[in-house]
């Protein structure tokens, strides 16, 4: 197979160097690394140059600046300051990662790119189907809702099938002994900041305050900006109560934070919108399927109701906790991923 060309996306850490250590043995394999709008771009990129250079195999850099912050940092920002709770990473993933950075791995002569996410692509006849990685506690395939069949049939996924453990134990018995501890964060553009201080820097204008309110009209206190929120929050809000308070909803039109009790935060019917069915059509809707509403969530049984403009409604068979708009609501069938929606 060495007559193959695989383009590894390289960012330092001990996955992307483990698709390194398992496909060089198969495949002619380069490096390429982002630039994108990490803070401490310089350090990483001495680092990956470090792995590359030990593994033997070239490095690319591709700058992404200017396409990172016009796809991500403004779509982050936005939803932030409209009171929604973004995923950046599901965004990055479709438009960045497997959009323009593949087609810059492509053009440099590569047939396909290798990640080092844990989940799996299946082959069944002409589609390409996403299923959930082997180790339940590093599964990615959240992430990879938004993702097309084109993109799916230009990607490997080495690790799929391993768990988290033995990614170490493997680059460890090939001389890679300095990565545990070093787990990347989700958001890499925040490194040390908090989602509020990123906001006001990035937005200076983004500080509007208002009130919180009760789930009955009553004015609690005062906010600093619906960004500093989201849905299930209980601490920060500056106010003090018999019982405890959390955000159980942010009101946008009025620019309120409304606030209630734990048993308000439940909902069993959910609104989602921009559906995506990732083998391009949707499934049958007289059953029952596992919805996530975020990447931690582990998922509930619901089913589902197509509506017009690409919409649906999610009906859990459980109330499910917090649920945020901004979020997307991510459809499995056991351990396929069939597709998503953003929640609204």
């Amino acid at each position: 197979m060495k007559d193959k060309r695989i383009g590894i996306a390289m960012s330092g850490g001990v996955d992307s160097t483990a698709c390194a250590l398992l496909l060089r043995e198969q495949y002619e394999v380069e490096g390429f690394f982002m630039h994108l709008a990490q803070p401490d771009f310089a350090l990483q990129k001495t680092k990956v140059t470090s792995v590359a250079k030990k593994l033997g195999i070239r490095l690319n850099v591709i700058d992404l600046r200017h396409d990172f912050e016009q796809k991500v940092l403004s779509y982050f920002s936005s939803s932030y300051l409209e009171g929604f709770t973004p995923n950046p990473c599901v965004i990055c993933n479709r438009e960045i990662k497997f959009g323009l950075f593949m087609d810059n791995i492509l053009h440099h002569g590569m047939d396909k790119i290798a990640t080092g996410h844990y989940a799996n692509i299946i082959k069944d006849g002409e589609i390409y189907r996403l299923y959930k990685g082997f180790d339940p506690k590093k599964d990615q395939s959240y992430f990879l809702s938004r993702l097309d069949q084109i993109q799916l049939s230009r990607v490997l996924f080495p690790l799929g099938e391993r768990t988290k453990e033995s990614t170490y134990t493997f680059v460890e018995q090939h001389g890679f002994d300095n990565f545990r501890g070093q787990e990347s964060q989700d958001v890499c553009f925040l490194e040390d900041k908090g989602i509020g201080p990123f906001l006001q820097t990035y937005s200076p204008k983004a500080d509007n305050h208002g009130p919180i309110l009760s789930t009955s009209g009553k004015q609690l206190g005062y906010h600093h900006g619906l960004f500093h929120y989201t849905v299930g929050q209980r601490k920060g809000l500056g106010i003090s109560n018999d019982t405890p308070l959390y955000v159980v909803a942010l009101d946008r039109k009025n620019n309120s934070v409304i606030v209630g009790k734990n048993e308000e935060l439940f909902k069993s019917i959910i609104a989602i919108k921009d559906l995506h069915w990732l083998a391009g059509s949707h499934p049958f809707l007289d059953r029952e399927y596992t919805v996530r509403i975020r990447y931690s969530h582990r998922g509930a049984a619901a089913t589902l109701t197509l509506e017009k403009g690409g919409r649906s409604k999610v009906v859990f068979k459980e109330p499910q906790r917090a649920v945020a708009p901004g979020q997307f609501a991510v459809i499995y069938d056991d351990s396929e991923l069939l597709g998503s929606g953003v929640i609204i």
